[in-house]
């Protein structure tokens, strides 16, 4: 089965909606966003446990740019989005868990979920994608927004030669990845009343969240993250003995006793410690190919590590790429 789609997105996280957006708001509708999970919002992710509900990637997101500011006061204006806490930079949350947020911004854009592009190869009017299912996607522009290392990949599946200065700064781009233990517990946790805490852990511990307190779950659901280091020592351990060393690391917070169940999340891309300090990166082939992501730093922002801003500023600047470069085409 072959389709025709001339704009496709492939990686349904806050850079890849924010890209489609972006073309969708000045006219551009042949776009398809494909997304290999069974949602969008990639680490923009939350998980049903019981009635109850765990954010267990972006917990919140803070704001240094006017241009994202923007934003988030309509989010506040629509109840999209609340303040949580912070005083120098606010952290914001949405109101139904992250997942949904994401939902909402992807809700008029064409999506294909649980798809993954296995292969992209260049043809006379654009790219050929082969979906794992053995479809065919025909696309006149592609903008690519997976971490960096997958984005590279994907590219290079097909056999498609990029510049050796474009290969570099993927490399250059590094991800540590996280751990992420998920709880239910019976009786309320030692976590400060807004629910975070995120000093004066011990050591492998990043975060505790608990989202009763935060104000999405009607039930004690906590999520512990361990430092990227540590993760990274443990990835490859049994999520059975992980989630025993998470809980032994953990037991001054919470009540072991009144657990109910616990799994483990495992993010392989959880956070750039290495990444580019430009929105986006453009292939320079033939017919637009670009690769996005919070990896992509605006020059505009003046934080020092990658978050959900990041992811949305290089969507936004992608998409505008895009379309002055599909305008320089036609003209």
């Amino acid at each position: 089965m072959s389709k025709e789609a001339p704009i496709v997105i492939i990686g349904g996280g806050m850079s890849g909606i924010m890209a489609a957006r972006t073309l969708r708001e000045q006219g551009y509708k042949d776009i398809l966003l494909v997304e290999k999970s069974r949602s969008v919002g990639g680490r923009m992710a939350t998980r049903r446990i019981e009635n109850g509900k765990v954010d267990h990637g972006a917990q919140f997101f803070t704001v240094r740019t006017e241009r994202f500011q923007g934003f988030v006061d309509d989010w506040m204006k629509n109840g999209t989005v609340k303040r949580w806490f912070g005083e120098d930079h606010p952290r914001y949350f949405s109101v139904e868990g992250m997942n949904s947020f994401a939902k909402k911004l992807a809700a008029d854009i064409p999506v294909r979920l649980q798809t993954k592009i296995e292969e992209m190869k260049k043809q006379p009017d654009g790219y050929v994608l082969t979906t794992d299912q053995g479809e065919t996607i025909h696309a006149s522009a592609v903008i690519v927004t997976a971490p960096a290392p997958q984005a590279k990949a994907l590219i290079e599946s097909g056999g498609l030669r990029l510049k050796a200065d474009v290969i570099q700064k993927l490399e250059q781009i590094v991800f540590q990845p996280c751990l992420v233990g998920l709880f239910h517990f019976i009786e309320p946790t030692n976590l400060p009343n807004h629910g975070h805490l995120d000093a004066e852990l011990p050591q492998g511990v990043l975060r505790l969240v608990d989202h009763e307190k935060k104000g999405i779950s009607p039930i004690v659901t906590v999520s512990v993250y361990m430092t990227g280091e540590w993760s990274k020592d443990h990835y490859d351990l049994s999520d059975e003995e992980v989630l025993e060393k998470i809980k032994q690391l953990t037991r001054a917070y919470v009540n072991a006793d009144s657990l109910i169940s616990s799994q483990l999340k495992k993010w392989r891309y959880a956070e750039a410690v290495q990444f580019l300090r430009q929105p986006f990166l453009n292939t320079n082939l033939d017919h637009p190919l670009l690769v996005a992501g919070d990896a992509f730093l605006h020059p505009e922002d003046p934080a020092k590590s990658t978050r959900l801003e990041s992811a949305f500023l290089s969507g936004v600047a992608v998409g505008e790429e895009l379309i002055r470069l599909l305008q320089q085409y036609s003209s």
